[in-house]
């Protein structure tokens, strides 16, 4: 059916009645012309109004079907998308991802998940992009204006401070101004100012005191009147515990709504709890989207998206992903016709990303043994066939068995190689690769013990049997993490010679693992979050809150000193740092040069390619700011950029423009840029400055909120 409303909408809001008001700003409960879909709304036919779809999307397109999953491409994990810092590559996977949401029937795709990396424990880190809300901010505004090439929207989510998946239902999180609005919610400004998406998702935990959904400070003040925000407000599924107060604060759409919901909003307008104008309002704001959509205009979905093209775009994203974290004497690229002894179940149950949400049903899943093998190199097939049989006699053991999909297989012991295997192996090939795996999804956070963000001693001891071995003969050892979240790596990463974080790279996992393992890709990721040396060394040591068995609160002790602010301003040496990552090649930075303009800071800067193989980097510019009124951290990320493919001596000319209101703190009542001397500094991480300026502010600068 063809919808053709021609009918203004508030005049169109005129002719509904109370009843028709109610139940378009409660959905239907379940999709019903998208099976398995996450949700849809309620159309009413006599005003000529369908039903949207939403669908959940952060890893790719989510449908369940009618008992059978609509297949769907597995793209990077966000994650992995904050790690190429290459927003014109985001963008192509927001395209990809939106002509498959459309083609299936899907109006809204429920994603960029955008909550901050608090805490490396949070089960959904995987799903989040980042720890830094600039970096956070152009990613996703990025993915969105791809989304909405295609002409569906994209959802916002989850907003906000839901940085954490224990008690995310009822949790209050305690958090002071100031730091939400320099760190949790900057990152939506960024995405809602610069991509205006179609819809935002208010987050399940309270803020403050009272539940995101029902929080008019923050959907209405926030949201609306400061940051201009055009589109529908829903709420994450089943969030909040009263839906008068949830219209009331400017949260349009129940999700995925009930009957119960339906008659206690017109309960409400009757005895006059609930103005029949806010519920106009929310009707509005619901009405504004839903005319933009497929539903609406009457577009025939195929069915039929692209797979086989998205493929190509997923493993582009994968392979500007990866992080090259060691590099020792050079091990990597390995030659292809090393012979190659591939360790842990890891090779075979490859992760292509985390559970939950963001699960998919992809066509195919490439492993890392099979992609190992595609691209032939030599694979030390007794080793690959004794772990195909391990594996497959473990999962028919009770305690092992698999359970049904989007649940995390129990990990299998991973030392169960003997002394003299080891050798054997050791002996017949020149290096050994070793896939540590760590699953994580949404509904569970990790537990700061071993086989959460310690290695468990099965997992350290398979490490230290193939490094001591493949040593004792002159042979390599590499690791590959197939992680969605940083683990600790400082007790044992010199034990290997070179380590490379490909995290949870979607389908074409195995062929991009390969690619990168003979130099065909050169690593070119960047950690969009720190990885701490020890557990004990994060700010945000009271996660997931008080009592620790069951949160009722989480209070942000550490304010706006979260990931690499705190370990930069307080002196405290991470394993890896925010920003960081290798190459086979090397990079020069030169010619710093910084203008000041009325409203902007222009850096110039040089990149030259000063090794042997092309490759791409990953400038960034930091801010460090004088001592002032307001406590500052040592450095912020305040603008980045990276290069095209440089070949060996080519140069690129870099040019990053930085809005001084990015210089800004809020003391409260407003944005304060206190004058003094500022440093600019440039570099390949937040711990490898190659290039510094000062420039001196004579006056203060003040924005309102």
């Amino acid at each position: 059916m063809q919808y053709n409303v021609t009918i203004p909408i508030k005049e169109l809001i005129s002719k509904m009645t109370l009843e028709e008001k109610a139940n378009l700003v409660v959905g239907a409960g379940k999709s019903l012309r998208v099976p398995g879909a996450a949700g849809e709304t309620r159309n009413i036919r006599r005003l000529g109004i369908p039903s949207i779809v939403t669908a959940d999307g952060p890893q790719g397109v989510r449908i369940e079907g009618d008992g059978k999953p609509y297949p769907a491409t597995a793209f990077p994990s966000a994650i992995v998308l904050a790690s190429t810092w290459n927003p014109e590559v985001v963008e192509k996977v927001g395209k990809a991802m939106g002509e498959e949401a459309r083609e299936y029937g899907v109006d809204i795709l429920l994603a960029p998940g955008m909550n901050t990396h608090r805490n490396p424990l949070c089960g959904r880190t995987f799903e989040y992009y980042s720890e830094d809300p600039l970096l956070t901010g152009e990613i996703a505004s990025a993915f969105v204006k791809g989304v909405q090439s295609q002409g569906i929207g994209a959802c916002l989510k989850h907003f906000v401070a839901n940085n954490q998946e224990t008690n995310r239902f009822v949790v209050d999180t305690i958090v002071s101004e100031r730091a939400l609005r320099e760190i949790y919610l900057r990152g939506f400004e960024i995405a809602v100012k610069k991509a205006e998406p179609w819809a935002v998702m208010s987050a399940y935990n309270k803020l403050n005191g009272k539940y995101c959904s029902e929080n008019e400070w923050l959907l209405t003040k926030v949201l609306r009147e400061e940051w201009g925000f055009k589109g529908l407000v829903m709420t994450d599924w089943g969030a909040g515990e009263d839906p008068v107060a949830q219209m009331k604060a400017g949260n349009d759409l129940l999700m995925p709504g009930n009957d119960d919901q339906v008659k206690a909003i017109i309960e409400a307008v009757k005895k006059g709890d609930l103005s029949e104008a806010i519920l106009n309002r929310n009707v509005e704001n619901i009405l504004r989207v839903i005319a933009k959509t497929p539903a609406f205009k009457g577009y025939k979905y195929s069915n039929k998206p692209n797979l086989e093209e998205h493929a190509k775009v997923a493993y582009e994203a994968a392979a500007e992903g990866i992080v090259l974290l060691e590099n020792r004497d050079s091990t990597l690229p390995l030659d292809k016709k090393a012979k190659i002894a591939v360790f842990g179940t890891g090779q075979i149950e490859t992760l292509r990303g985390g559970l939950g949400s963001g699960y998919t049903h992809p066509k195919y899943v490439i492993s890392i043994l099979e992609g190992l093998k595609e691209r032939k190199l030599n694979i030390d097939d007794e080793l690959a066939d004794r772990y195909e049989k391990y594996i497959k006699e473990m999962r028919a053991k009770e305690g092992y068995k698999p359970r049904r999909p989007g649940v995390p297989l129990p990990p299998l012991p991973q030392d169960f190689l003997s002394e003299d295997e080891m050798e054997k192996y050791a002996k017949r090939n020149d290096v050994a690769i070793i896939v540590i795996t760590r699953i994580s999804g949404e509904g569970w956070d990790l537990k700061p013990e071993k086989g959460g963000f310690y290695l468990r001693d099965d997992e350290k001891r398979l490490i230290e049997k193939v490094s001591r071995t493949f040593h004792k003969h002159g042979k390599k050892a590499v690791a590959i993490l197939n992680i969605g979240l940083p683990i600790e790596v400082s007790s044992w990463r010199d034990l290997v010679d070179a380590i490379l974080l490909i995290w949870q790279p979607g389908q074409e996992v195995g062929r991009v693992t390969a690619d990168a393992l003979i130099g065909v890709i050169n690593p070119s990721g960047k950690l969009p979050v720190t990885f701490p040396k020890d557990y004990k060394d994060v700010p945000s040591w009271n996660f997931p809150g008080e009592p620790p068995n069951d949160p009722r609160a989480v209070v942000y002790y550490e304010d706006i000193y979260v990931g690499y602010r705190y370990y930069d301003t307080f002196g405290i040496e991470p394993a890896y740092p925010f920003g960081y990552g290798l190459s086979y090649t090397k990079f020069e930075y030169s010619d710093l040069k910084v203008e000041v303009t009325e409203d902007h800071l222009k850096v110039e800067f040089k990149v030259k390619n000063a090794g042997n193989h092309p490759g791409k980097e990953v400038a960034q510019v930091y801010i460090n700011p004088p001592r002032g009124k307001i406590p500052k951290p040592l450095q912020e990320l305040k603008g980045f950029h990276k290069t095209r493919e440089l070949k060996p001596g080519e140069v690129e000319e870099v040019e990053i423009r930085i809005p001084l209101r990015l210089l800004a703190s809020y003391n409260g009542e407003k944005w304060i840029v206190e004058p003094g001397k500022y440093e600019v500094r440039v570099g390949s991480s937040s711990r490898d400055i190659r290039l510094r300026k000062e420039f001196t502010l004579t006056n203060p600068l003040s924005y309102k909120p």
